[in-house]
């Protein structure tokens, strides 16, 4: 059996050990753009983003990934651009999960922009969780190309793409609790060193990624691997439920 575990980079503790990389914060240009054509209709200011951050990091490390978290979470932040001819056009991103806005919802966002806080939160709480057990966090590119994230039980490793880090708070909270998933399903086998085994969660997975085990970070897992990628994927998006579940098998 294969002793990593890949996560798709695409879709949408003893001790902590953070490789922050520089240069994570290149923020990815503008998304779709939906555009009024109402002459004479001001864009509402929009205020300074709130960066929630959660309370007393447990390192300087930890601290410096959530800050670069905070930063990268504006890019979802939609903005108004007042046209020339007095039109507005919003600029927004939009994840594969989420549906398109209505303009009356790019203003409400605009007015009252998210924080991401509790994504942020839950971080780190799976972070201390993590280092309870024994795992520590590289960011660092796993070795199976294109995958976003990796669980090395022999090395009690998990190696998460620096780019998820780029992609703000919610997605790298759900890459974090995907891996964390399969660190339980190692401990679920005999210990954290373990190869993983299945937990008996629901595998039904959400339609944006129906089709997420035939790309190409799969294609060599057996049957089994794949089942483990299953779970886990059918799963990650649950805030809390990998601390839980690290919680009560390692």
């Amino acid at each position: 059996m294969r002793s990593r575990r890949p996560s798709r980079l695409d879709r949408p503790h003893g001790q902590v050990s953070l490789r922050v990389l520089s240069g994570l914060l290149a923020l990815l240009g503008a998304g779709l753009v939906a555009q009024l054509s109402r002459p004479g209709v001001e864009a509402p200011p929009l205020p300074p983003p709130a960066l929630s951050q959660p309370a007393a990091p447990s390192s300087a490390l930890e601290a410096s990934l959530l800050q670069q978290l905070a930063v990268a979470d504006q890019q979802w932040i939609p903005r108004a651009e007042t046209l020339a001819n007095g039109a507005i056009r919003y600029h927004y991103r939009r994840r594969a999960d989420q549906p398109t806005l209505s303009v009356a919802e790019l203003r409400a966002l605009i007015a009252n922009p998210p924080s991401f806080g509790v994504e942020r939160q839950a971080i780190a709480e799976l972070l201390s969780v993590l280092a309870t057990a024994g795992v520590r966090l590289e960011l660092t590119e796993p070795p199976k190309l294109g995958a976003a994230g990796e669980w090395d039980p022999q090395a009690r490793t998990l190696r998460i793409q620096p780019r998820v880090v780029e992609k703000g708070s919610a997605e790298f909270a759900t890459v974090l609790n995907h891996e964390a998933i399969h660190v339980a399903q190692s401990c679920r086998n005999r210990g954290v060193r373990s190869s993983p085994r299945l937990l008996g969660l629901p595998t039904a997975l959400p339609a944006h990624l129906a089709g997420v085990l035939n790309d190409p970070v799969y294609r060599q897992a057996s049957a089994h691997e794949q089942q483990l990628e299953r779970e886990a994927y059918a799963n990650q998006a649950q805030s809390g439920l990998g601390a839980q579940l690290v919680r009560q098998h390692c």
